[in-house]
């Protein structure tokens, strides 16, 4: 028998800690059936091609943060106009203090350092768990590169959340302190007007996220697909070949639009669920008065205890449920989901009565006030926490390949890539019903009990458990790069067979992430919605009255809204192609050359994604500030639901879509597919090549498109809701037009 030895290879420390693992590992059985030599060269190009991603993604973010610094100067100046100045003239409360300002910098800040902070743990975690997976005992193997894995993702879920919620609670802190808001009707100073002003934290936290994931998503796509189609169809090369050159650049972008993009979104949603539930909070004084004041921490406490039973739920799959093959990886973190909703659920009855008062009136759209007990705002969290526990079941079941809907587009790639994307389509179409349905069960239920501030609250719920959501999230494109880190440095086949079952699940778990991100974007949305039309009436000036549908100005606007998604859509899609079609024509060039250079991709990719970001955003953004300043609030109150109902549907099957075609193709490449006659089917094949191109058309759909639509509906409303007294004061058109007449 031969045996290896690494002592004397130089790693670092987090990774030379398991060195025992390696020495005197027996060539016959082990899976390192390598010289030393070739085992030293395979361990120094894993810390390589780490630096190498971790330098791409540094110097993207680092570009795409300037311009979103000009950004946040521009639009921090159009924030204290039209709110701390002109709203401070309508309510004669602020006195031109930039109290909007200072939020929506701090919160764009934040949300810029939440995705710096996810890149960075990523690419640190991602060459980690290909080292791990390389242990000379499969289970063992299994169960290192998973909590690798798995711990990187816990560190962003946890300290993503446990940043916003600091940031947040101190921002509350100071201003209530520094304004000195009084719970008198009449006020000038009042806590609502405060709530107001604290959104602003909201809007520059959806504001970064919106250029992070439609840069990041350009960025990622168009590496991914350039690689595909040039590498992989065009001159049959493997996934992740060391001989693509666009490899190294889709792996970056794995970690700037997935990870730093996706990090952004989600706090961008926590901070506008709680913004709404504290508008709608402090607008009730029959709820929050001078004895009940407490209660305006109750949003702030939901999530608190989501940390905690997110914290025990974790240590399951470390200690109590260890991944020892691949059968256990997706039944792990899907009881990750599990233990947290019921660990949470417990949490929040618990919480309830010590936090709410025993009982108050609660205004309900459409009727008259009616008396509420602590146990409607546990309901309504409740709610909002079990539908989003069954939306991620229900994208588990549509893109996962364990199950028959993945399975059978994998059988439809035998007929060939027009069948295969039929197909999908029809996935990602059908994969709406269910989430839809218990989107507008738990908003009916929730509006039936408590007005919008249920639905703002139900918002709250299902985003109680993000520290665990984020984490498995963050899991996936971890894992896919561990899977192409590992074919770029050489490593053993059987290493990459233990990336690629956890890349499997970690497919899975990203739709299912982004599941629940739009999940509990269209409550957000619909919470600042409601939180929009309160404030807006609100205003001194009254200019909106009633909102109907057969009010031709709302449903007008309505039906304009609906097509803003497609629009935005379209952009974002056509953007991944131009720069997908100039890395496909670089990558073949290098290829007919004889050059191999990773640097000329990622530039490309660079380059594209930082012009073409941004059209799309100021679309998102300019949309309702224009339309409220020039045809008022009403045009407003119809555009936000009707870019809702349309972009919520587009952005669910859009990424369910590409999540099957991504794991139909995992599902032929890991030789589960049989022909009629028993034969495997393998990679290379046409069959293969068909479910290849369903999943390069499924990419920008999943990873541009369908993600950035949930920024899209939160960010209008935010803004809409931030600018609300602007839009009462500034509308040039009222008095001609006559839509604002009640």
């Amino acid at each position: 028998m031969q045996a290896i030895s690494i002592k004397n290879i130089d790693l670092d420390e987090e990774v030379a800690k398991d060195k025992k693992n390696f020495v005197d590992v027996d060539l016959e059985e082990g899976l390192l059936k390598q010289s030393e030599t070739e085992l030293s060269g395979i361990l120094a190009s894993l810390k390589h091609i780490g630096g190498q991603i971790d330098t791409g993604a540094t110097t993207f973010l680092y570009a795409e943060y300037r311009i979103m610094s000009v950004f946040v100067v521009i639009f921090g100046i159009l924030v204290y106009v039209i709110v701390d100045v002109l709203g401070a003239k309508n309510s004669s409360g602020t006195k031109y203090l930039p109290y909007a300002t200072v939020a929506f910098v701090v919160g764009s800040v934040t949300s810029i350092f939440c995705g710096y902070l996810g890149m960075k743990i990523a690419v640190m975690a991602n060459y980690r768990t290909t080292f791990r997976a390389m242990m000379s005992d499969k289970p063992s193997a299994y169960t290192a590169a998973f909590v690798t894995a798995y711990k990187a993702g816990c560190v962003m879920g946890f300290g993503l959340v446990g940043i916003s919620l600091a940031v947040l609670q101190t921002i509350m802190i100071v201003y209530l302190y520094s304004y000195g808001p009084s719970c008198e009707p009449d006020s000038v100073r009042s806590y609502e007007t405060l709530m107001d002003l604290i959104a602003g934290y909201g809007l520059g936290g959806s504001s970064m996220a919106l250029f992070g994931r439609v840069g990041g998503g350009i960025y990622t796509k168009a590496a991914d697909v350039g690689a595909d189609l040039a590498g992989k169809l065009e001159h049959g090369l493997k996934e992740d070949d060391p001989n693509n050159p666009a490899v190294v650049a889709d792996n970056v972008g794995d970690n700037v639009g997935d990870i730093a993009g996706m990090g952004s979104d989600l706090f961008g949603s926590f901070a506008e669920s709680t913004c709404a539930a504290l508008v709608l909070i402090c607008s009730n004084k029959s709820l929050f008065n001078t004895e009940n004041k407490h209660v305006i921490w109750f949003p702030l406490m939901v999530s608190a205890v989501g940390i905690i039973a997110s914290f025990f739920t974790v240590q399951v799959a470390f200690y109590l449920y260890k991944v020892t093959g691949k059968e256990r990886i997706q039944k792990c973190l899907n009881y990750q989901l599990f233990i947290s909703t019921i660990l949470t659920l417990v949490g929040i009855w618990a919480l309830a009565p010590f936090n709410l008062p025993a009982s108050w009136e609660q205004p309900i759209p459409g009727s008259k006030s009616h008396t509420c007990s602590w146990w409607h705002p546990a309901i309504c969290v409740s709610l909002g926490l079990i539908s989003g526990f069954f939306i991620g079941l229900s994208t588990d079941y549509y893109t996962s390949n364990s199950h028959s809907p993945v399975r059978e587009i994998a059988q439809k790639c035998l007929s060939g890539a027009a069948i295969n994307i039929i197909y999908g389509l029809a996935v990602g179409y059908l994969s709406t019903i269910i989430p839809i349905t218990l989107l507008s069960i738990t908003i009916i239920a929730c509006v039936a009990m408590m007005g919008m501030l249920g639905v703002a609250l139900a918002a709250i719920g299902m985003l109680s458990t993000l520290c665990v959501g984020l984490a498995i999230d963050s899991y996936g494109p971890i894992s896919d790069n561990a899977g192409g880190i590992a074919e770029l440095a050489g490593c053993p086949e059987n290493v990459r067979d233990i990336t690629d079952a956890l890349d499997a699940a970690g497919n899975t778990t990203a739709a299912v992430g982004k599941g629940f991100a739009i999940g509990s974007a269209a409550l957000v949305s619909l919470s600042l919605y409601g939180a929009f039309i309160t404030r807006a009436k609100a205003a001194p000036q009254n200019t909106l009255g009633s909102v109907e549908v057969i009010d031709g100005w709302v449903f007008g606007s309505m039906l304009f809204g609906a097509m803003l998604p497609y629009w935005f859509s379209a952009m974002t899609m056509k953007s991944v192609g131009k720069a997908a079609s100039d890395m496909v024509a670089e990558v073949g060039r290098q290829i007919k050359d004889g050059e191999n250079d990773a640097n000329k991709c990622i530039k490309i990719a660079t380059d594209a994604s930082l012009k073409e970001m941004i059209a799309p955003g100021l679309l998102v953004m300019l949309t309702p500030i224009i339309c409220g300043v020039i045809f008022g609030t009403r045009v407003v109150a119809g555009i936000l639901p009707g870019a809702l109902l349309s972009g919520i549907q587009l952005a669910i099957s859009m990424s369910n879509t590409g999540g099957a075609w991504d794991n139909a193709k995992k599902f032929i490449e890991s030789e589960q597919l049989r022909t009629e006659d028993g034969s495997i089917v393998k990679k290379n094949t046409p069959a293969h090549n068909a479910a290849v191109i369903g999943d390069t058309v499924g990419d920008p759909l999943k990873d541009t498109s369908g993600p950035s639509l949930n920024i899209l509906i939160k960010l209008m409303a935010i803004i809409s809701l931030v600018f609300a007294s602007g839009f009462s004061q500034t509308s040039l058109l009222a008095g001609p037009l006559h839509i604002n007449s009640s």
